[in-house]
């Protein structure tokens, strides 16, 4: 009997500490290709593949005009005062990412329009294959914040 115990709280501990998750799964440098929502659903973001590097751009927003002036809505945060008025519609928001064979891509960049900074990123898939999650940090991942993305199959 105590032996069962034993391997039961070992069994227990080892999922515990993976959180839950199963063991990374290997992916295909493309899964992470398609139209995704951002996490508050305001805009969607498509993932492109150029030779080996993945990119997104903002196709859609939920409110795609300024409130104030009933024009487009554009960078306006941005700290180069030259890109400012680039419309948010087909902003480029991550850029340069590799794939690394099994399930991370890095190496690439996520830029907030809504503050207009740039952040070192990762991508992984979260808890299914159709939710990305991505981590903005500044200098170690430690430093930073995650975000997810949900995968959606309208087109924009």
């Amino acid at each position: 009997m105590r032996k069962n115990t034993t391997f039961t709280f070992a069994l227990f501990a080892l999922f515990a500490l993976l959180g839950g998750k199963t063991f990374a799964q290997n992916h295909k440098a493309g899964d992470i290709v398609g139209i995704w929502y951002n996490e508050e659903k305001t805009s969607k973001v498509q993932v492109y593949q150029e030779r080996n590097k993945f990119f997104a751009k903002i196709v859609w927003l939920k409110e795609p005009n300024d409130k104030e002036t009933g024009k487009p809505r554009v960078d306006n945060l941005n700290p180069d005062v030259k890109l400012q008025k680039t419309p948010l519609l087909g902003l480029v928001i991550l850029k340069d990412f590799v794939f690394d064979g099994t399930d991370e891509w890095s190496g690439g960049t996520i830029y907030d329009p809504k503050n207009g900074k740039t952040y070192s990123s990762k991508i992984h898939f979260g808890d299914s294959p159709n939710l990305l999650k991505i981590r903005g940090y500044v200098g170690i991942s430690l430093l930073g914040r995650n975000t997810y993305w949900t995968k959606t199959i309208l087109l924009p």
